[in-house]
Parts: C-alpha cells; sequence; structure tokens
C-alpha cells in the first residue's frame, strides 16, 4: 500500500473542496477501495473521509422513499419500508458479500464500486484498459466466465458487480449528487457509462462530486431478485434477474426488469418489459418474455452459457413475484 495523505469531512462543502483535487477518492465504508489500496490498483494521493455527513436517513419521499448515502447495506435491507414496498431490493442486498460487509458498506459506496474483473485486480496484468488505458484488454483472449456479454466493446468487458444496483435499475431510481457545481439528479440507468473507447471513464461523476441520496419512485410491491452463482454465499453473480409486477384484472399492467452479471452496468432490460406488458401472468408468457432477453449480446466461449441462464433466472425472479402478496 503506497502512502497517502487522509482528511476528514464534516459537511458535503468540505468533501467536496477536498475532493475535487486530482487523484483523490472519497472514502465510507471502504469495503472495495481498501481492497483496491491493498492491490496497488487504487494509486490515491488523498482519501477524503466521509462518514461525518449527516447522509444517513430512509425517509418517505411522497409514495417513495429517500435513502442517505452513507446508510449501510444492512440497515436498507432491513428496514420495514424498504421490505414492504421493495422487497426486490431488499432480497438483492441480502444476496450480497457477507452480513460483516454489509453491516459496513454503504449504500453510495455499493452503487460505485468497481469491477471484480480478475485481470482488473492483478497488477502483474499489464494488459487492462481500465486499470491502464490504451494497454489493451487481457479477458478478451484470457478466462472469461465472469465477464459481460451486454455493452462490451473491444476495450473492455468487465462486468459490474453490485446486486443493489441491478435492483435500482428495475426500479428506476435516482441518484441526488453534490459537488462544485452545485446538485444534480440522474437516473440510477444512466449513471454508468459504457466502456466504448474509455473503459477507465466509469460513470457520469465529475470531479468533487459524490452520491449524496437515493430516491426511489413508487414501484409494484409484487418483486423479486433471483441471483445464480457458484456458491450459496459470498460470490459474485453469474447472472442475477430484478424484476417488479403489477397485475391486474389478470393480466400485467406493469414490469420493472434489470440483469446483473451479464451487463458492464446494471442492465435495465426495457424489450422485456415490453413483451410481459398486457400478457397475462403465467410461466408461457415468462418464458416468451425472455426469450427477448439479452438481444445484441457479445459473448466468448467461457461465458456464452450465461444467455440461457439469464433467461431461466429471470422466469424464476417472475414466479417468485407472483408469490408476494
Amino acid at each position: 500500500m503506497r502512502d497517502f495523505e487522509y482528511v476528514r469531512a464534516e459537511t458535503p462543502q468540505q468533501a467536496i473542496q477536498r475532493g475535487s483535487a486530482e487523484r483523490t477518492r472519497f472514502i465510507a465504508g471502504g469495503t472495495l477501495l481498501v481492497d483496491l489500496l491493498r492491490l496497488d490498483v487504487e494509486r490515491p494521493a488523498r482519501l477524503v473521509d466521509i462518514n461525518g455527513l449527516d447522509w444517513r436517513e430512509i425517509e418517505r419521499n411522497g409514495d417513495g422513499l429517500r435513502v442517505g448515502a452513507l446508510v449501510d447495506n444492512s440497515t436498507l435491507a432491513d428496514h420495514p419500508l424498504v421490505r414492504e414496498r421493495y422487497p426486490v431490493l431488499s432480497q438483492a442486498l441480502l444476496a450480497g458479500a457477507s452480513p460483516q460487509i454489509r453491516n459496513m458498506a454503504s449504500v453510495g459506496g455499493n452503487l460505485l464500486q468497481r469491477t471484480r474483473c480478475s485481470y482488473f485486480r492483478d497488477v502483474a496484468v499489464s494488459a487492462c484498459n481500465k486499470r491502464n488505458p490504451g494497454t489493451g484488454c487481457a479477458a478478451r483472449e484470457g478466462f472469461s466466465r465472469m465477464h459481460a456479454v451486454l455493452g462490451v466493446s473491444e476495450h473492455c468487458i468487465a462486468a459490474h458487480p453490485s446486486d443493489m444496483g441491478v435492483a435500482l435499475a428495475a426500479l428506476d431510481a435516482t441518484v441526488e449528487i453534490e459537488g462544485p457545481s452545485g446538485q444534480r439528479s440522474v437516473p440510477v440507468r444512466a449513471l454508468h457509462r459504457l466502456p466504448e473507447d474509455h473503459p477507465e471513464l466509469e460513470t457520469v461523476l465529475a470531479a468533487g462530486e459524490l452520491v449524496s441520496h437515493v430516491r426511489l419512485p413508487p414501484a409494484p410491491r409484487r418483486s423479486a431478485y433471483v441471483k445464480v452463482r457458484d456458491r450459496a454465499s459470498y460470490a459474485f453473480a453469474l447472472v442475477s434477474a430484478a424484476v417488479a409486477l403489477e397485475v391486474d384484472a389478470g393480466s400485467i399492467q406493469r414490469a420493472c426488469v434489470a440483469f446483473g452479471g451479464v451487463g458492464t452496468k446494471p442492465w435495465h432490460a426495457p424489450e422485456v418489459e415490453a413483451a410481459l406488458q398486457g400478457r397475462p401472468p403465467e410461466r408461457r408468457s415468462f418464458e416468451a418474455a425472455a426469450e427477448r432477453a439479452l438481444i445484441g449480446a457479445v459473448t466468448t466461449p467461457h461465458n456464452e452459457f450465461k444467455l440461457k441462464l439469464a433467461r431461466r433466472a429471470l422466469v424464476a425472479a417472475l414466479e417468485r413475484a407472483l408469490e408476494v402478496a
């Protein structure tokens, strides 16, 4: 681990001022950043500790919720309003990491976490455009079982690892951002950039900007999160599916769908939502809609299996959502 300056911020203004300098990182729970510091992947000159900021509330926001970026994942998953109104979010959070890490991990940090691509995390591998722009992508010719099939480019196929982010993409949540130019809001679906020519640019956040809150709109309460992984716990998704359904008069009036483990960002699936709209809530409808999923995917010999697996995970999530009263 390399030397760096450590400073604490007690107000958003202090955080923004101290976090605007080049090679500065914000730290809250530190559940990923500390790992990357130890691996020598992250080499900041300064860390700005934002735990002193008052962004820990979970409160009603009209018919929705407003969640502070420093709320820890365990608290959010277990909050009565979240379990009642957004089962898919609670399930996604509980599917991630371990209880100890969930107790430390913040909402903002979870949403902004970096990929777990093994080539990105191994500084002995020089070819990583996300870590060293212009050096190539070792995963394209290497072992790519855990890598993305949607939103990829010739420069990067790293998958986004957040479970919570998948649920928030399905729910069409919005992030509130504070920075040197003031406050602004961005849909979660537009927060993360596709790799394209610049995999090192992962979000639309500018220097000194940080997520302060997440807003959740009203959502169908028939919802579920299904995660397929190699181990029963503490493993990242091979594929995952977050869904929410509004059913009335024997048909699906509204559907919300997003995938994880398959995209370079949490992957919203409007084509699947459209295929479910107006259909009866039954397995035949779900399987037909699943055929619309992952159209345009670009696979490798190692991750081609994700196409079929993601469609099956989607059907399972839809059926599980129907069980929610």
